[in-house]
């Protein structure tokens, strides 16, 4: 057994029990006589000590050789923290270890694993399996899985199944360039990366699932834009025997389900206000505008194009 505890698992009623953790070595503090280790995994940070009056010498020798991100294995005894720390969910106790193996030895990592790192994107980026460790992209990492299994839950309870479509596909003739895949097996021939799911609908409509949802990626070969990457994911729900407000009935619960949950308020007004097609673009230019932002395109030629009007901008 690695573990029997996670690292953010203890607290002061763990206190006097034999524990076993496995984790990261977060920081050393070597004070000669006495060394603490913090131990990082994904649920927290424990304390380690080693104390040379409780502590065998050749296991303080072996202490003082960890550096950051050595993967460690300890076993040892609950005890009280002397200086207690409110801010850590293990902060009122710490582990004196009487047992220690390294899983793993590791280089000093190019930048710092803290929440606010000295790396900058291009490191991270190639380092990226160092930059998961750090606490806010493994907090987006989770919220993104806690939001997905929110919209399954919701779409599943209503009746939507969830359909895995495949990758490899014929081209199809959609908005924008397919990415070609080139096939082994099939020499001068290629695969596309579907555009959208929505490609494999009507063979799930005709075959009677009439309720389907994908949470998907989609591949466009196209120039980036603020929100299109040459990759992203949508949530596709596709029905059939249906119209326009069920369709409204079946998405607006799921996205005040997950915005109520997430942020912990009330989303209002209920419904959602809608606006039709015709009214979004002449009065804010756009099919999706931002309600936030209370200034409204006015058509205003039938005052400045009359004949009387020496306006040239709105006459011509």
């Amino acid at each position: 057994m690695y573990r029997t505890h996670s690292c953010g698992a203890l607290t002061a009623s763990d206190i006097n029990t034999e524990v076993t953790l496995s984790g990261w070595v977060q920081k050393s503090r070597d004070k000669g006589f006495m060394i603490w280790i913090d131990l990082r995994d994904r649920y927290g940070l424990t304390q380690l000590i080693f104390d040379e009056e409780r502590t065998a010498t050749d296991l303080m020798e072996k202490a003082k050789n960890l550096g950051r991100e050595f993967v460690i294995q300890i076993t040892g005894t609950v005890i009280e923290r002397q200086s207690k720390n409110p801010n850590m969910n293990t902060g009122a106790i710490e582990v004196l270890v009487s047992e220690l193996t390294i899983l793993n030895e590791a280089k000093t990592p190019p930048f710092t694993i803290e929440d606010t790192t000295d790396g900058g994107e291009d490191l991270r980026m190639k380092y990226r399996y160092l930059d998961i460790r750090r606490n806010p992209v493994k907090e987006n990492l989770l919220f993104r899985h806690k939001v997905s299994m929110e919209v399954r839950k919701y779409l599943s309870d209503d009746g939507f199944v969830d359909v895995e479509t495949p990758y490899l596909i014929k081209s199809t003739p959609e908005g924008a360039r397919d990415f070609l895949v080139p096939s082994r097996m099939n020499q001068g021939q290629f695969y596309a990366l579907p555009q959208s799911p929505q490609t494999f609908k009507q063979l799930l409509m005709i075959g009677g699932l009439d309720k389907y949802f994908q949470i998907v990626k989609c591949f466009r070969d196209e120039d980036l834009r603020a929100d299109r990457q040459p990759e992203f994911t949508q949530i596709d729900c596709e029905m059939a025997f249906v119209e326009q407000e069920d369709v409204f009935n079946a998405v607006e619960p799921v996205m005040r389900g997950v915005f109520e949950e997430f942020t912990e308020r009330a989303v209002t007004p209920s419904p959602f206000p809608r606006i039709a097609y015709a009214d979004a673009m002449l009065k804010y230019g756009t099919d999706k505008p931002d309600l936030r932002n209370p200034i409204e395109i006015v058509d205003v030629s039938d005052v400045f194009g009359r004949d009387d009007v020496e306006f040239k901008a709105f006459k011509g």
